[in-house]
């Protein structure tokens, strides 16, 4: 465990906002944050900070999660069970398991941040979720220190949900997330434009988890900027679901407005939206909406969260005020 003082957190988030950590501690094992939660139960766990927005300076302790381990733990002809330290990058765990020949993580290829953020907002991509492939996880209780193991059921995944977004928001620390994955995979082409990019890359079938990867990767790449090069994190927004017959009347105005079946209505592409109300594009000093993608919003260099904050806020309302969507945000503002 180490502990800094008065820490700049500019590196430790993809938006390279600048905020101040009163004190950083870096947990590399169970036993930190358990010696931490000892003495501080109020904390604020940061993985990637890819999914993060910084409009002040966070209060009191900032844990750097920095948990890390892969380990099978179960495994016959079909499946394998891998439990991930919760620090572990993302995307390095999906390059493990697609180098092993493990699938159904390939098209969640290339999202930013942590395997322990994963389950808090049920990551997903290209027709694909995290509650696809997860068998369970392993958190500590914050006030207890009692060490619990959650089901897929008990953590009650939606569309970008879970139930440590609601109910049991902010009462565990996640230490470890096993993931069950197959080695017989079940491609998936389905959603986007991953068939036309594996056709532009000259790739037959049967396709393999590694070509979809990379395709998924060849479309991420050229939709989305690298925080490390503009700062972002990623989608903004959700996309809105609405219902039926919601969907028929906006559908009389707007004819070509996209839409997905989901469970509990239509789907409705966020970016599509934002496009609509004329943000895509938009800068204003050294923010502003990226030119390629409407659902991300982009630190040009210099500028604040509160800035960014407020952008957003224009842009739910205008929304609002066009298609009668409330736009909801997938980041989380600190």
């Amino acid at each position: 465990m180490q502990i800094y003082e008065n820490c700049s957190l500019v590196n430790h988030n993809t938006f390279h906002i600048e905020a101040v950590a009163e004190k950083l501690v870096r947990i590399e094992q169970e036993k930190d944050i358990l010696t931490v939660l000892a003495f501080n139960q109020s904390l604020n766990i940061l993985g990637g900070g890819s999914n993060i927005l910084f409009t002040k300076n966070p209060a009191g302790v900032v844990c750097l999660n920095q948990l890390k381990g892969i380990t099978i733990l179960e495994e016959n002809n079909d499946f394998v069970r891998v439990e991930f330290g919760s620090g572990e990058v993302w995307h390095d765990c999906v390059l493990w398991a697609i180098d092993r020949g493990y699938g159904g993580i390939e098209n969640l290829s290339l999202i930013p941040g942590t395997i322990g953020a994963a389950p808090l907002q049920n990551i997903g991509a290209y027709g694909v979720e995290l509650k696809d492939v997860f068998y369970s996880l392993n958190a500590i209780h914050r006030s207890t220190l009692e060490h619990h193991t959650f089901s897929k059921e008990q953590c009650n995944f939606g569309y970008r949900e879970s139930v440590f977004k609601h109910a049991l928001k902010n009462q565990y620390f996640i230490t470890s997330v096993t993931l069950e994955l197959s080695k017989k995979p079940v491609i998936r082409t389905d959603y986007g434009s991953i068939l036309d990019e594996l056709k532009a890359m000259h790739c037959h079938e049967p396709y393999s988890i590694k070509q979809v990867s990379d395709a998924v990767i060849r479309i991420r790449s050229s939709k989305l900027p690298d925080p490390k090069d503009i700062g972002n994190a990623g989608s903004f927004f959700k996309n809105p679901v609405i219902s039926q017959e919601h969907f028929n009347q906006l559908k009389n105005t707007f004819h070509n407005m996209p839409s997905y079946p989901a469970p509990d209505g239509v789907k409705i592409p966020a970016a599509w939206l934002i496009e609509q109300c004329g943000w895509k594009g938009f800068k204003e000093g050294n923010y502003g909406v990226h030119p390629k993608q409407a659902l991300v919003l982009v630190n040009y260099g210099g500028s604040s969260g509160e800035q960014l904050y407020h952008l957003s806020e224009r842009i739910i309302q205008s929304v609002l005020d066009k298609f009668q969507i409330t736009l909801h945000r997938e980041v989380n503002v600190w």
